[in-house]
């Protein structure tokens, strides 16, 4: 029995003794071990003015369409031009039939005549006032209705423009449709709407920037021509119309536009785009700011327009601020980093 309690003491006194070390052991492990921090690059941001400017959308039309039709149907003898034509005011178009126009003639003529006839009688007595004033109707009519006709049988271009449809072929009957279309498009315009709360601000003869699908990142001159004194009252927004001169024509009726309209300038905070992240699941954006106690803070933040490899912020962050620009993957709102800027 004595044996047995020898050999249990034993036991606890070298238990006793591992356990002791083993804690010795953990707590100086725990002396030595270093908290490692999240390694940050930053950047000092600052206000400063920026141009203020919206884009919008619209479609590029002729600056004057004029549809080229006889008063009334009439056959057609030769068109002399076709689609992509360019044409100069005053040019001969097209050419109908013209026995109307002959018969015409022959009225005006007999007309002209009984009216010389009459007035000579009535210069001496032997016509009354009542038989002249109506010789003369009878002639003016006549002759207003051959100058009609003659208008309608040759047919010029009222406008320098390019044809741009032509409905019939020669020997038909023009009638319904216009025989062609001349477009001018030395200018061009575009007509965009914009937003109600601008109203105030736009002006006639303001310079816009125009840029056009068909060529890309090039940019054409245009200017404010004319502005409608009326809201739409359903869309709040009123009507403005953009030209550009297009004299080496490269701007056809039918391109889509977007047409970029400076309106001021305001002060604003820049930051690089570096440190602009896009939260998951949603389209809000956010970045970290760092504080004075080397943590950093999450920031949701409103965009403007972007500047380059820069984003203009509407709210957000304030001027003089320090924002993340690398590392963000490893942050936590509130978390405490190391910056490592070189």
């Amino acid at each position: 029995m004595r044996k047995f309690v020898n050999s249990l003491l034993v036991i606890c006194a070298v238990t006793a003794v591992s356990c002791g070390s083993s804690d010795k052991g953990a707590k100086k492990g725990e002396a030595t071990a270093e908290v490692v921090l999240p390694k940050v690059e930053v950047a000092s941001v600052a206000a400063r003015e920026v141009v203020q400017q919206v884009i919008f959308t619209g479609n590029v039309e002729a600056e004057v369409v004029n549809n080229i039709a006889p008063q009334a149907p009439r056959r057609i003898k030769e068109i002399r031009v076709d689609v992509g034509d360019r044409v100069r005011k005053g040019d001969t178009l097209v050419s109908l039939e013209n026995s109307a126009l002959v018969q015409s003639k022959a009225q005006m003529d007999n007309a002209k005549i009984e009216y010389d006839r009459t007035d000579e009688l009535y210069k001496i007595g032997g016509a009354s006032k009542s038989e002249w004033d109506a010789r003369r109707l009878q002639y003016e009519v006549a002759k207003a209705s051959y100058e009609n006709l003659l208008e309608n049988t040759t047919l010029v271009a009222p406008i320098s423009g390019i044809v741009t449809a032509r409905n019939y072929d020669n020997g038909d009957m023009a009638g319904g449709l216009p025989v062609l279309v001349i477009e001018q498009i030395r200018p061009v315009k575009i007509m965009i709407n914009i937003s109600e709360n601008l109203f105030a601000r736009v002006r006639k003869g303001m310079k816009v920037t125009v840029n056009l699908e068909a060529y890309g990142d090039e940019d054409f001159a245009g200017t404010i021509a004319r502005i409608y004194p009326t809201i739409n009252n359903a869309t709040r927004t009123f009507a403005a119309e953009v030209t550009v001169p297009n004299n080496d024509e490269r701007v056809r009726p039918g391109m889509f536009a977007r047409v970029t309209l400076p309106y001021g300038k305001q002060t604003r905070v820049v930051i690089p785009d570096r440190s602009v992240n896009k939260l998951l699941g949603s389209g809000d954006r956010y970045v970290y700011i760092l504080e004075a106690d080397g943590t950093v803070r999450y920031s949701k933040v409103e965009l403007g327009r972007r500047l380059g490899s820069e984003w203009e912020i509407i709210s957000g962050v304030d001027d003089g601020a320090s924002v993340v620009v690398k590392g963000v993957n490893a942050l936590t709102n509130g978390c405490k980093v190391e910056v490592v800027n070189k």
